[in-house]
């Protein structure tokens, strides 16, 4: 059975899981669906279009599937998918999708802090930490387990690797490739994120394999250089494979 606060309003047309605690002056409108065990305090917007699964934890002033601030947007139908396990925290706002994408995707096992942004069509990993006050541009896209600290201004259609740890209050226009560090001014590469890997299991072998990759990618003129000769020097994995594969199809060029 849900908790739903009278003081909260649902639409009639909302379609409501089981066991989700709904606070005072919660905002709910039609064409949202919700799953099971969600926690949304007080104050909190879910707006048309938005698809939220479970276990989720919402915090006051949170807004989700918001319009897009994006003049383009002619009131299409498009939603805003929010995955399992998420904790979005005070003053987060996710725009639903346009007709670019038709959604704006968020994964789970997320942490959002406060304040932050997420615009129109980006797409947002698992177990990713985003800081307080960062805001993404339209169609960026961050891949899984992505650290990103407080105040970080990123630019449209940018795409941020895996494993990264980006430096509090940095701002960029063009992909952060996986495993690496970065940040200064202007953003650029600082090293693999070595702390961050251990943490998260990669062994010493690898882990050597992956810097040597940057290194030899930082250390040719051209990226299509270093590519070559990380293929002609390393061993292949999954992880090797992942950085090239990045570098190779990146669109707005990596940070150097």
């Amino acid at each position: 059975m849900n908790q739903i606060s009278p003081l909260a309003y649902v639409h009639p047309e909302a379609k409501l899981g089981d066991n989700n605690i709904i606070g005072p002056f919660c905002f709910i409108d039609k064409n949202t669906v919700i799953g099971d065990n969600n926690v949304f305090q007080n104050s909190v917007t879910i707006n048309f279009g938005a698809r939220i699964g479970n276990g989720n934890e919402i915090f006051p002033g949170a807004s989700i599937s918001t319009k897009p601030q994006d003049l383009k947007f002619k009131g299409e139908e498009t939603i805003c998918q929010v995955g399992d396990n998420n904790s979005i925290r005070e003053n987060v706002t996710i725009s639903r999708g346009t007709a670019s994408k038709g959604a704006t995707l968020v994964g789970s096992n997320n942490l959002l802090m406060e304040n932050m942004h997420i615009a129109h069509d980006c797409v947002i990993g698992n177990g990713c930490i985003i800081g307080n006050s960062t805001k993404f541009a339209g169609e960026v896209v961050v891949d899984d387990y992505a650290i990103i600290s407080a105040a970080v201004l990123c630019h449209q259609f940018c795409h941020i690797g895996s494993y990264v740890m980006i430096q509090g209050g940095s701002r960029f226009s063009q992909d952060i490739p996986p495993f690496i560090t970065a940040g200064k001014h202007p953003t650029r590469y600082c090293g693999i994120n070595l702390i961050g890997l251990r943490r998260r299991g990669f062994n010493n072998e690898l882990i050597t394999n992956i810097h040597d990759a940057y290194r030899l990618l930082y250390s040719k003129g051209l990226l299509k250089e270093g590519i070559e000769e990380i293929r002609k020097v390393l061993p292949m994995s999954k992880e090797i494979e992942y950085i090239i594969s990045f570098v190779e199809s990146s669109s707005r060029g990596i940070i150097r």
